[in-house]
């Protein structure tokens, strides 16, 4: 028998079991990269299960949407929004599951999951921890003194996990920078997906109520203070004055929506479509995609456009570099609406360097970020992981 942190399991177990834990399954990175691992990860080496949270009102559920195949566990008290009493009752019942379960890994995604995980990872005394950072709280989403906890929070809690996954190199830089974790601690794992097969171009704008011969510039994400829908306003009504028959698309939803629902002087302009689970049709539908955050992980938007070969402009934040080849297959930019509005007009002024862009998005992006990728980059880490507690024998 191997022991550790006693919780106690067979040596050589046939399987490997990962218990997989999100707060919430709404439309986004995070659920997409969860549901790619527990599709694509060889069920004869692996027992996964997912367990996930309540969807919030203002969001779409990507299970219901997109992958009604993958079965969720659901713990009801867990969600986005901090409630002691709720968070308790979650506690209690990740506790509870993983002493039935008894996982050898408990994998942990998104910062709430990660906290109440883990935590319940301790109290189960499950073998091994390994926490996800989708992106991070670091910048742009509380003020200082918050942040400050976060951060306090997030380093007690790295103490306690033996691998910490970052999806770009710069996320996890600016983890280590912030205290949090050790270099040793941290592999880099970035998102990966597979494109969805897309009607064309003109079926697309015919599904999306556009004109034929506009240009359509595109916003995929939520609708939150963080992604700064206004400054995406800004864009769209500067670039109107340069190429007034222009279109602008808003797939998603979020706390801010009634802010995009007022901008009357765009209403011709500005069609919000809320979530759509064909979201392959709002890029056949674009020339380009627009992304405006103050603060990003590894925007997987970014990427679905680029396999759909569609360029970007975006704010060089967090990972964003790592997916948008600035002048190769877009155009990056300061947070600042009047350098993402030069940008914006500088593509869409020119039919060729867009077209050359989204050709060379589409490769970088196939080779980078693809379903498979990210299903290997998982298999070595768990595979490292079993290897090193005595569960699989070493391949050498």
């Amino acid at each position: 028998m191997v022991i550790a942190r006693g919780h106690t399991h067979d040596a050589a177990p046939s399987r490997i079991r990962v218990m997989r834990v999100i707060a919430r399954m709404n439309v986004g990175g995070p659920a997409l990269q969860v549901s790619t691992l527990m599709r694509g990860l060889d069920s004869e080496l692996f027992d996964h299960r997912l367990f996930a949270g309540f969807v919030g009102p203002d969001e779409a559920d990507y299970v219901e949407q997109r992958a009604p195949h993958v079965q969720v566990c659901p713990v009801p008290t867990l969600g986005r929004a901090v409630r002691p009493t709720d968070d308790l009752r979650a506690l209690s019942a990740l506790t509870a599951a993983m002493r039935q379960f008894r996982p050898h890994i408990v994998h942990t995604h998104t910062a709430k999951a990660g906290a109440l995980g883990r935590m319940a990872a301790m109290l189960a005394r499950v073998p091994v921890r390994v926490h996800t950072f989708h992106g991070h709280l670091l910048q742009g989403y509380f003020s200082p003194a918050k942040t400050r906890l976060v951060v306090q929070a997030e380093r007690s809690l790295a103490t306690v996990t033996d691998r910490l996954v970052a999806v770009g190199r710069s996320v996890r830089d600016d983890l280590l920078a912030a205290g949090i974790g050790r270099p040793g601690q941290y592999a880099v794992v970035p998102p990966g997906t597979t494109p969805a097969a897309a009607p064309g171009r003109s079926e697309a704008r015919k599904q999306l109520g556009l004109p034929e011969d506009s240009l359509v510039v595109a916003y995929v994400g939520r609708v939150t203070r963080i992604k700064r829908p206004d400054r995406f306003l800004s864009v769209a009504r500067e670039v109107r004055h340069a190429f007034p028959a222009a279109r602008f698309l808003v797939c998603g939803d979020g706390d801010l929506h009634g802010d995009l629902e007022a901008a009357g002087d765009l209403r011709d302009s500005l069609h919000l479509l809320g979530w759509r689970a064909d979201v392959e049709t709002v890029y056949a539908a674009s020339d380009m995609v627009l992304l405006t955050s103050d603060n990003e992980g590894m925007p997987v938007s970014l990427i679905e456009a680029g396999l759909a070969g569609v360029p970007a402009v975006a704010t060089n934040v967090g990972s964003v570099a790592e997916v948008v080849q600035d002048g190769q297959t877009g155009l990056l930019a300061r947070r600042d609406a009047d350098e993402l509005t030069r940008h914006t007009v500088r593509l869409l002024g020119d039919d060729s360097l867009r077209r050359r862009m989204g050709e060379q998005a589409r490769a970088w992006t196939a080779r980078q970020f693809g379903a498979e990728r990210l299903v290997q980059d998982t298999h070595d880490l768990y595979a490292s992981i079993a290897v090193a507690h005595g569960w699989w024998p070493s391949p050498h």
